[in-house]
C-alpha cells in the first residue's frame, strides 16, 4: 500500500470524517473563489498506442540483454504502462505476458473480458478462463504459442506469490527471475511526453495550493482544508486526487495522526498533496504558518529550505542517488539534528522516485548506489520534525535532464511567500 492509498483510507489527517465542515458552512466565500478555477489540462494528450508499442520494443530489447524469455505482469502501473489496461487485483487472475519476441498476450476471466478490452491499447490476444478452470494453463498456452517452454520467466516484485507459484507449477522447465531490469529499465526513464504530463499535474497542485492558502481561516479543521485542496485540484483538471493536512503538533508526524487539530494564531499548517494527469503524478508539500510565525518556526522553515537546495545541488548526473540523502543529513547534523533518522530531525528518506506511481524507484536514501541519469524523476522533501511542537516539510519534484537536475516546481522563497512557482519544462 503506497502513501496515497494509506492516507486515503486510513483516516490519518482526518481524511475520512464526513461531518459538515467549516469550509462548507462558510457563507459562500470559498465556494465562489473555487468556482473561478477552471480545467487547465486541455492541451495534454494521453499516452498513445504507438508509444506503448515502443515501450514494449524497449522491454523486449532489455529482455534479450538479460536472457529473459518473457515477463509476467499483474494489474497495476506496469501493466498500464505497457498495455493501457487499467484494472485491479483480486483473487481472479488477470495478467499480461510480454514475450521476448512477438505480440503481448492477456489472460483474464471470461466475464471480465469486455471490461479489460475497454482500456487495452496494444495486442489482440486475449484469452479467457471460466470460474472452474486453471488460469495458469491459459498463460502457459500464450507462452507455448510463442515458442517459450524453457528459460527465464520474469516477475515484477509486486506480483503475488500465488501467481508466481501457480504459473511455475505448470512450467517445470522454466526458472523465475526478477523483472526489475526490464520494468525499471523502461519506467525509470521518462519520455518528453511523460514529463509534460507530470509538469501539468504539478502545475495543478501548485495552483491549488495558491488558492487554498488564500482561503485559510482561524478555526478551520484539517478536513476543511483538505476538502478545499481536493476541490481545487479537481476544478483544475486533476484526477486520482489525494492529500494530507496536518496542523500544530500533528505536523511533526510525517504521514499523519488521528489527532484532531484546528487552525489558530501561530498554527503550523503542513500539507502534502497531489493528483494525476493521464496517469502521471504530482507530489508537492508546503508548510505555512497562520498569522505571525515564531522565531523558531521561521528558523526551522529556513533550515528545511536550505536542506532542499542542498539536495538539488547534490543531484548531479552520475551521482549515486544515496549521496543526495547523505548531503542533507550532514547539513542537518551540523545544526544539531539527528543523528541519522533520530528526532528532532529528518526521520524519512530525502526523496523517492515518481511517475505513474507516487512512489517508484529510485530513492534519495542512504546506501542507494544507482547513479542519477537523464529521465529520472524524484521528489525532494527533506523535512525537519520536532515531536511535541511542529514539523516543516517542503517538497518539490525534480527531473534529470541532459545537463543535470531541473525543478518541476520551484520551491517557495520565504515563509511570507510560501507557494513557489511553476518552472519551465526543459525537454
Amino acid at each position: 500500500m503506497n502513501k496515497r492509498t494509506f492516507i486515503k483510507f486510513s483516516g490519518l489527517g482526518l481524511a475520512t470524517i464526513a461531518l459538515p465542515s467549516m469550509a462548507q458552512r462558510k457563507a459562500g466565500s470559498t465556494s465562489s473563489a473555487g468556482s473561478q478555477l477552471t480545467d487547465i489540462t486541455g492541451s495534454t494528450t494521453p499516452i498513445s498506442a504507438t508509444e506503448r508499442q515502443q515501450r514494449i520494443k524497449r522491454a523486449q530489447q532489455l529482455m534479450r540483454n538479460h536472457g529473459i524469455a518473457a515477463v509476467v505482469l499483474e494489474p497495476g502501473a506496469a501493466m498500464d504502462y505497457f498495455s493501457g489496461i487499467q484494472w485491479w487485483r483480486s483473487e481472479r487472475l488477470t495478467a499480461l505476458v510480454i514475450p521476448q519476441e512477438g505480440e503481448v498476450g492477456v489472460v483474464t476471466p471470461f466475464f471480465e473480458e469486455p471490461s479489460v478490452r475497454e482500456t487495452l491499447a496494444v495486442g489482440r490476444d486475449v484469452r479467457v478462463w471460466q470460474e472452474h478452470e486453471n488460469p495458469f494453463v491459459q498463460l502457459k498456452g500464450i507462452l507455448k504459442d510463442r515458442g517459450i517452454t524453457k528459460g527465464k520467466l520474469a516477475f515484477e516484485s509486486t506480483v503475488r506469490y500465488f501467481v508466481l507459484n501457480g504459473l511455475m507449477s505448470v512450467l517445470p522447465d522454466m526458472q523465475h527471475v526478477s523483472a526489475d531490469p526490464v520494468t525499471l529499465g523502461c519506467r525509470m526513464f521518462k519520455s518528453a511526453h511523460e514529463l509534460q504530463l507530470m509538469h501539468k499535474a504539478n502545475e495543478i497542485t501548485l495552483k491549488a495550493y495558491e488558492h487554498v492558502y488564500s482561503q485559510l481561516q482561524e478555526g478551520m479543521s484539517q478536513q476543511d482544508v483538505k476538502l478545499l485542496m481536493s476541490n481545487a485540484q479537481q476544478a483544475l483538471g486533476g484526477h486520482d486526487i489525494w492529500g494530507l493536512t496536518l496542523f500544530n503538533e500533528a505536523s511533526a508526524y510525517p504521514h499523519g495522526t488521528k489527532q484532531q487539530q484546528n487552525i489558530r494564531e501561530g498554527s503550523v499548517v503542513l500539507m502534502d498533496c497531489g493528483c494525476a494527469v493521464h496517469g502521471y503524478q504530482s507530489d508537492i508539500s508546503r508548510t505555512f504558518v497562520f498569522g505571525e510565525a515564531s522565531k523558531k518556526q521561521k528558523m526551522v522553515w529556513e533550515q528545511v529550505k536550505k536542506g532542499q537546495q542542498i539536495a538539488f545541488e547534490t543531484a548531479q548526473l552520475g551521482t549515486a542517488a544515496g549521496k543526495v540523502d547523505d548531503a542533507v543529513r550532514s547539513y542537518y547534523a551540523k545544526l544539531g539534528y539527528g543523528p541519522e533518522y533520530s528526532l528532532p530531525g529528518l526521520s524519512h528518506r530525502t526523496g523517492h522516485g515518481i511517475g505513474m506511481e507516487g512512489h517508484e524507484s529510485v530513492n534519495f536514501v542512504h546506501g542507494e548506489t544507482t547513479p542519477l541519469q537523464p529521465g529520472m524523476c524524484l521528489s525532494n522533501e527533506p523535512g525537519i520534525y520536532i515531536p511535541g511542537e511542529f514539523g516543516v516539510r517542503l517538497e518539490d519534484c525534480i527531473y534529470m535532464g541532459e545537463n543535470g537536475a531541473n525543478w518541476f516546481t520551484e520551491p517557495p522563497v520565504s515563509l511570507e511567500n510560501p507557494i513557489g512557482k511553476l518552472a519551465p519544462l526543459s525537454v
